[in-house]
């Protein structure tokens, strides 16, 4: 009886209509999702290409994008028991410290240059013990395991509230299987995007740590949301500035040379 007491407490909120209709229909809470979502996409491409290229070793298209569907799935399934036990254990301020912990060391690992990207080689043909199609589709699984821990950690410093977290991580999730390549040239295009995602990172550590009991400091989820819109435009300011301070840089350089 206990165990379905903890079952009902964990994902209970994820069947509360009323909780998905007032979600739905609030302005507010849709800007937080489009957060999720961005953050989720930005953080989360290499993993794209990474699952991309270990589909190719699938001989057929229709296995690749078998494998892929999926992958996609799985993806879901365990977004969403990560979500539930993440909502209950987020109220316990020693997992908040951790969590805000953990996330200051993925923001100095990029900016010193040392993250470790969550790739998987495949297993070599003659050590399989699977078949190769299902050998793909556990590492998709696998990837998405590893992804979804950081993911939902950084989403729940961001909203407690679980259905909020669900829909962003599941359109974050479909965005990065749909758009990753295009995202890929849109990051090469303004590679200002990656360091400001890590910014918001290291922004949503400091807001998990700050509400610990200690400090007691709630930084409203929906403020957090403006803050992204105006950390994106910010970015692309920067990065018309210094596109014309390069082409600045280079016609003057070629007046230098033609002189």
């Amino acid at each position: 009886m206990q165990l379905f007491d903890l079952i009902g407490k964990l994902y209970g909120p994820f069947f509360d209509l009323h909780n998905w209709e007032t979600v739905i229909s609030s302005g507010s809470d849709w800007l937080i999702i489009f957060s999720l979502v961005l953050i989720e996409c930005l953080l989360s491409v290499d993993n794209a290409v990474v699952l991309a290229a270990q589909t190719q070793a699938l001989p057929t298209k229709e296995q690749r994008e078998k494998s892929l569907f999926y992958g996609i799935w799985g993806a879901y399934i365990f977004r969403f028991i990560v979500i539930g036990i993440g909502v209950y254990l987020i109220h316990f301020w020693e997992i908040k410290v951790i969590g805000a912990g953990y996330l200051i060391w993925l923001v100095f690992q990029y900016f010193s240059k040392s993250r470790v990207k969550h790739t998987r080689k495949l297993v070599n043909e003659k050590k399989r013990r699977i078949p190769l199609f299902w050998s793909v589709v556990i590492q998709i699984e696998m990837m998405d395991i590893i992804f979804s821990i950081d993911s939902v950690l950084a989403s729940l410093a961001v909203s407690p509230n679980p259905v909020i977290v669900l829909i962003g991580g599941m359109i974050g999730i479909l965005a990065m299987r749909g758009i990753a390549e295009f995202i890929m040239r849109l990051m090469r295009k303004i590679p200002e995007l990656e360091p400001m995602a890590y910014v918001l990172i290291g922004l949503i550590a400091i807001k998990l740590f700050i509400s610990i009991p200690a400090i007691d400091i709630e930084f409203p989820a929906a403020l957090f949301g403006l803050i992204v819109l105006a950390a994106v435009v910010i970015t692309l300011i920067i990065h018309a500035v210094n596109k014309r301070q390069k082409g600045g840089n280079q016609a003057n350089g070629n007046d230098t040379h033609e002189g």
